[in-house]
Formats: C-alpha cells, structure tokens, sequence
C-alpha cells in the first residue's frame, strides 16, 4: 500500500484542488457566519440573550446539518455523471435534490413550529434563557426551507465544479444579514427576534438566488425543472446513510450543550460561542474536503481510481497544515477575541480557556475533515454512518462524566472540551482506516 507523501512539494493537483477550496471556503463559512454575526450583535443585549441564542443555535444547526446530505450527496452525485460526461443527467440529479430540500424543509417548518416550547424545555435553561431562546427559533424556523434549498442548489454547482457562484451568493447573504441584524436589533429595537427576522431574509435571498442560477443552467442543457419522483426518492435513499452519519455528530454536538447549561449560564455562554467558532474552524479545513467531494466524484465517475487515491493524499497534506495555520491563529487572538461577544468578564474568560483547547485540535481536526469529504465523495455513505456511530459511542461517556461531576469555572469547560478532543480522535481512527484500505475507490456514473 502506498504511503503519503511526507514531503510538501508541488503536486499535479494543487492548482484544482485551490480553485475548488478556495471559494468553497467563502461559500461554507456563510452559515457560521449568520450565527457569529448574532452572537456579536445579540451579545450586547445581554447574557441571557446569548445564552438564549446559544440554545436555539445548537437546534437550528441540528435541523440544518441533518439534511447537509443535500449538499454533500448532490455534490457525489453531480460529480460522478459530470466525470462520465452526463451533464444533462448531473443537472437532473441535481434538480430532484433541490425538489427534496423543499420538501423536507417545508415538513420541518410544519413540525418544529409548534414543538419550539418543548424542545427549548429539553435544554433546562433558565426561564429568562428559555424566553429568548423560543422567540430566535420560532421566528428562524421560517428560513429552514429557503436554507435547505441552498443546501441542495450548492451541491449541484460544486459536483460541476463552481464554487465560484455559491461563494458570490453566500458572501452577499452574510453581509446583508449584519446590515439586517443592527438594523432591526438596535434600529428598531427588536432585540433577539430582530436578528432572527433579518437572517430569515438573508437566507431567502440567497435560495431565489440559486434558484435562478441553476435553472438557468437546466434550461441551457436541456434538463427539466419538473419534480421526477423517482429520482427524488433515489436521493433520499442515498441520502439516508448520510443522515446517520449527521444524526449522530448532532447528538454529540447537542450533549455539548447540555452538558454546559448544565454547568452554569456563564458557562453556557461561553460554550455557545466557542462552539459557533469551532463550526467556523472547521468549514475553512472543510474547503478542501469539499474539493475532495467533487474532485474524487469525478475521478471514480471517469473510472480513475489512481488519481482519487493521489488527490486524497495531497488533499490530507493540506487539511492538516491548514489545521496547523489556524491553531497559531486562535491561540494569537483568542485574549481580544473574547470581548467582542460580551462583557461580562467571567464569560471571557471561560471562552479563552475553551478556545485554547479547540485550537489544539485543529490539526487533527483538518485530517478528519479531508477524509470525510473524501468518502463522501465517494459515495461511501454507509461505512461513514457505522464510523460515525462508533465515535459518538466513544465520546458520550467521556461528556456524561463531565455533566455529573460538574467540574466548576474554567475546569468545567476545559474537561468539556477535553470530550469533545476525544471524539475527534476516535473519528480520525475510524476514517483513517477506512481510507488506507482502499475499499471506498468505487468506479461508474453511479456507485
């Protein structure tokens, strides 16, 4: 079996590999972005507002990483007919993935609307918490749908090998929702629901958007825009073990909440930000996997397993100097980073020590997202949702020590990130193993 290459040099797939990463990084970090932008804004309302925030924000992540198969399955699918030279077959896989985030986000607006009490209760926040927290996620369930649609719209354009256009259309959304936000949160004066009613607008834009984007591109190559109810059930099929995969880092991620309301609302508020920042940290190392996704869907769909085994390797090099790069970064900002959130001191605090431990874990971190993307792009669904499984399973026992042992002040939220260090390790072991075995290297249009 060959072994990576240890040395940085040159390599044939540099150059694809940065003009897929490069605005896919721009792309990928809009979400984030929506949330850090209301953390900073809703922050200087106070902390009960941030910590509000922080719960609704680990639900509306939830709803929305459930379906990221819209995004990820679309870019395989896309990517496979696209390296057979099937562009009217890609675009048509692409449209019934779009058909799909419609329909799933419309059943999860008509779902979660009325449940909003009740899962904000799951969380046992305070009731000025729980406030705050139900009138953010009720008033942003209204932008699931268009969300989701954008999902499944950059899927279709990064499997065609444009991360051009999604990067354009998610750097304008972020930008109008901090206009949005201060706007309606300090002009107004519409507090937490301000910032939620100017994202649901960003996030409608950006779906019509896309909408005219890819329909356009249908139009040129003769691909219908009509629903095809076969092929958005094969979407959904393909899409399942995918959703495994995703169910179970939520419930990882979701535990993380937990466990830090459970520590105190300080604890909670500064656990709400690191955590949002981690999501930004790992969307820049997940450029490069979704390079993987589209670069190793076309090799296996033009039935060249030699390059999707060399651009995999390469691709390993670069997501863990990236991870390196930002480890330096976070720990050079993380003291004057702190106060631009809050200024209740105890929170700093507590969020510097929670950043130093994420940004030790960057390098790994890089690895584990390269690989991801790279079985992802492989259409590897299934072993991807039994790896996932087995490192949740891993890292529960770890986060539930923490909850009941309630460690106090900066201890508490180290040893909450010390579980989560843990997790991602046993993600790298299972992902790892399976890439060096080679049985993911699946030729064909469709695998």
């Amino acid at each position: 079996m060959k072994r990576r290459p240890t040395a940085f040099h040159r390599h044939p797939a540099d150059g694809e590999i940065l003009r897929l990463a490069l605005p896919a990084l721009g792309a990928l970090v809009a979400e984030p972005l929506f949330l850090i932008a209301d953390s900073a804004i809703v922050g200087q309302l106070g902390t009960p507002e941030l910590a509000g925030l922080g719960i609704a924000a680990a639900v509306l992540s939830t709803l929305v990483n459930v379906s990221i198969f819209l995004a990820y399955g679309t870019t395989a699918a896309v990517a496979r007919m696209l390296g057979a030279n099937d562009l009217p077959g890609a675009l048509r896989a692409g449209i019934d993935g779009c058909w799909l985030a419609i329909l799933i986000g419309a059943g999860t607006l008509a779902v979660g609307w009325p449940l909003t009490p009740w899962i904000v209760e799951r969380f046992g926040p305070a009731p000025e918490v729980a406030e705050h927290a139900e009138t953010y996620l009720q008033i942003s369930l209204l932008g699931i749908p268009p969300m989701l649609l954008v999902l499944a719209a950059t899927g279709v354009l990064r499997g065609l090998q444009d991360t051009r256009t999604p990067l354009y259309v998610a750097g304008s959304g972020a930008a109008g929702n901090v206009v949005l936000n201060v706007i309606l949160v300090h002009g107004f004066q519409l507090g937490i629901a301000g910032s939620a009613i100017g994202t649901v607008i960003a996030q409608t834009a950006m779906a019509a958007v896309f909408i005219r984007v890819v329909a356009r591109a249908a139009r040129r190559h003769g691909a219908s825009l009509k629903p095809h109810w076969p092929g958005v059930r094969r979407s959904f099929g393909a899409g399942v073990p995918l959703i495994v995969r995703t169910v179970a880092m939520r419930v990882a991620l979701i535990t993380t909440t937990v466990v830090a309301t459970g520590l105190g609302t300080a604890e909670l508020a500064a656990h709400q930000v690191a955590f949002t920042t981690w999501t930004l940290l790992a969307l820049i190392l997940d450029a490069v996997a979704i390079a993987a996704q589209a670069l190793v869907g076309r090799a296996l769909g033009a039935g060249n397993i030699d390059e999707a085994r060399s651009v995999t390797r390469r691709m390993v090099q670069w997501g863990v100097l990236t991870g390196f790069a930002l480890t330096v970064v976070v720990l050079a900002v993380a003291s004057v980073y702190a106060p631009l959130f809050t200024q209740d001191q105890e929170v700093r605090s507590l969020l510097v020590a929670a950043l130093i431990v994420a940004a030790l874990l960057q390098p790994l971190a890089g690895w584990v997202f390269v690989l991801d993307g790279v079985l992802i792009g492989a259409g590897d669904g299934r072993y991807l949702a039994w790896a996932s499984v087995l490192s949740v399973v891993v890292f529960l026992p770890a986060a539930f020590a923490v909850m009941f042992l309630s460690p106090s002040g900066t201890a508490g939220i180290v040893a909450l990130w010390g579980a989560i260090g843990l997790w991602t390790v046993a993600r790298l072991i299972t992902l790892d193993l399976r890439e060096r075995r080679g049985a993911w290297a699946v030729t064909g249009s469709v695998r």
